[in-house]
């Protein structure tokens, strides 16, 4: 998979590298509003079908937009198919997860289940694309989960179903980045993020239908599914995917821990919930488990 632009004329590995950091962190950030906007969205009455489909049918409209309007061929053969299979299977399955587990566990637990993708990126790397790990990966993703631990602080009560669902969340989305990780060359994060919300909003569409239609009741409710689809989807797939390209799938995955200290702080703003030693000990700890892979980068 390449970038939307490919290299920029004399510029450096290293600093492709750093541009791939700041990429992964911007999706992070959107995607730590998620949760948030989850809860909000659930409380205006939109059952989950209804809020996923919503949200991927806005999104591909963004992106067929965006596509269209920059010229951006869409991938052909195993490209398409990948794109198709990671959408309508891998996000859309990832996205019911988490939703799901959201309804049956506090924001805290599921936040903590779902980074333990780090671990399972590295792992899964490591049996199926003899992918090697380095001490100071290894070591990166075990600060990195200890942060995330802290940062999220105690987790709440969850049902048995709500820890199933956070889990197979995580692993679904492992298993998500490493296919980005292994999509064809010419395959642009434009034209991934178009396809992939497509197929997603295909699938949603065929359960809404036989489940039934039940959107927003209130006109802040509908506020907040646009904000999904636009920040914690259009925004953060297409960030991910620009900086996937350029650091690499167990990198990408690290560098996206710095998500939950995003969380904390919006849910401090938002929600008033406090910010405490520990959780602030965790960011550090997450902010250094980066900086740890940033370091390595620069060897390279």
């Amino acid at each position: 998979m390449q970038t939307e632009a490919g290299y920029a004329a004399g510029a450096s590995p290293g600093r492709h590298q750093v541009i791939g950091v700041f990429y992964i962190l911007a999706s992070a950030a959107c995607f730590g509003s998620m949760a948030i906007f989850a809860r909000m969205a659930y409380a205006s009455g939109v059952d989950i079908p209804t809020l996923l489909l919503l949200r991927f049918t806005m999104a591909a409209v963004l992106m067929w937009t965006l596509l269209l309007a920059k010229g951006v061929k869409l991938p052909k053969g195993k490209g398409m198919a990948m794109l198709v299979a990671m959408g309508a299977i891998g996000y859309a399955g990832q996205a019911f997860a988490y939703f799901t587990a959201l309804t049956l566990a506090s924001v805290g637990l599921v936040s903590l289940l779902l980074y333990l993708f780090p671990a399972i990126v590295a792992i899964l790397s490591r049996i199926v694309f003899r992918h090697p790990l380095t001490w100071m990966q290894i070591a990166a993703v075990a600060v990195a989960l200890a942060g995330s631990v802290l940062t999220i602080g105690k987790a709440g009560d969850g049902k048995p179903l709500g820890i199933f669902f956070g889990i197979l969340a995580a692993f679904i989305y492992s298993v998500y980045i490493l296919a980005g990780s292994r999509l064809p060359k010419d395959v642009t994060p434009t034209a991934s993020t178009t396809i992939i919300t497509s197929a997603a909003a295909v699938t949603y569409a065929v359960v809404v239908a036989a489940k039934g239609f039940h959107p927003p009741g209130t006109g802040m409710g509908w506020l907040v599914v646009v904000a999904i689809a636009i920040v914690c989807t259009v925004l953060a797939i297409l960030f991910f995917f620009e900086g996937l390209a350029r650091v690499g799938a167990v990198r990408a995955s690290v560098f996206s821990t710095v998500e939950p200290v995003f969380t904390v702080v919006l849910a401090a703003l938002v929600l008033g919930e406090a910010i405490t030693p520990m959780r602030v000990l965790g960011g550090a700890l997450i902010l250094g488990a980066v900086l740890l892979l940033a370091k390595e980068n620069a060897k390279q």
